[in-house]
């Protein structure tokens, strides 16, 4: 099957094998294939309220690709997600056509509710024995994050969707190279005030254990390693203390975008917004009071994927 995440930012493919159903509820999914590109669909949504023509001819460039690589590996069920942007943008419309055109089926433009639950199911499957419940998992997109409460038992308690996200607060906030003081500041207040809402619907606050995703979260977590390239098993599970994602993030903003592209780790399309994802994160931890969270390599795609399993008979 494959399993595609469009986001804000970048659009991800995943192309795996299920595990038979007598595997047990802990056996993982096989990959295939892992494919990321950054096309900023999401370029100029908070201001206009429409996806900008190159940024769905760059999404189209992309995900003509994936369907290379998916009719090549013969795959049987496909399942496109998109999530804040085309929520967002008046012209949706316009993307789906483009999309139907180029994979051949529809993409579903998911709630919040659903993308927040998607990224709860890729992300807690798997977690180590240690890692005590109930789970906050956060994920921070480019538009916006999703907080989850609950456990692999019971599943979700509850979750909400916020429009903090680190293409959105950069596009907003952090318009300096780097972003001044009164800038970073501004967002924080922005973040912290989205954060405190969201805390509100989801009770983080008793959470157990913090699990992090997306790219921001890993970036940063691959930073706080001092990797020298990007390596997904190094960063799967780590474990990285308040003070250090405090740390990596004032060394982000204080940096220039050419200085933060020096950085091993960095990708490219990442570069000019990871300053506001690392506050998104650091805010996160603080207003839930969380000294430490695990980094998690599993996310939304991950949960795509798991909803094409077959339904237990």
């Amino acid at each position: 099957m494959a399993a595609i995440d469009c986001g804000t930012n970048s659009i991800r493919l995943l192309i795996a094998d299920l595990p038979d159903p007598s595997a047990g509820p802990t056996a993982p999914l096989t990959d295939i294939t892992r494919r990321l590109e950054i096309v900023r669909l999401g370029q100029g949504v908070d201001q206009t309220g429409r996806l900008a023509p190159e940024a769905i001819e760059r999404t189209r460039v992309a995900l003509a690709g994936y369907a290379a690589e998916i009719q090549k590996q013969g795959v049987d069920r496909v399942r496109m997600c998109a999530t804040s942007a085309s929520r967002d943008a008046s012209n949706a419309a316009d993307f789906r056509a483009m999309v139907e055109r180029t994979l051949g089926v529809a993409p579903e433009v998911v709630t919040g509710d659903e993308e927040a639950r998607l990224s709860f199911t890729g992300a807690v499957r798997g977690l180590p024995a240690d890692a005590e419940p109930p789970y906050l998992v956060v994920d921070i997109g480019g538009g916006s994050t999703e907080f989850v409460l609950g456990t692999r038992e019971d599943g979700v308690e509850a979750a909400i969707s916020v429009d903090i996200g680190c293409v959105r607060m950069t596009e907003r906030h952090l318009h300096g190279d780097p972003p001044t003081p009164a800038e970073v500041a501004a967002a924080e207040a922005d973040i912290a005030a989205a954060v405190d809402r969201a805390l509100t619907v989801v009770p983080g606050r008793r959470a157990g254990t913090l699990v992090g995703l997306a790219g921001s979260v890993t970036t940063v977590v691959a930073i706080a390693q001092g990797l020298h390239e990007y390596a997904p098993e190094r960063i799967h599970h780590a474990r990285v203390s308040y003070e250090t994602v405090a740390g990596v993030t004032a060394d982000l903003l204080g940096r220039t975008r050419a200085e933060r592209l020096e950085i091993p780790v960095m990708h490219p399309g990442r570069a000019d917004v990871i300053g506001a994802g690392a506050l998104v994160l650091r805010v996160i931890m603080e207003r839930a009071g969380m000294s430490a969270l695990v980094a998690s390599e599993h996310d939304i795609l991950d949960g795509i994927a798991w909803s094409l399993a077959p339904s237990p008979s």
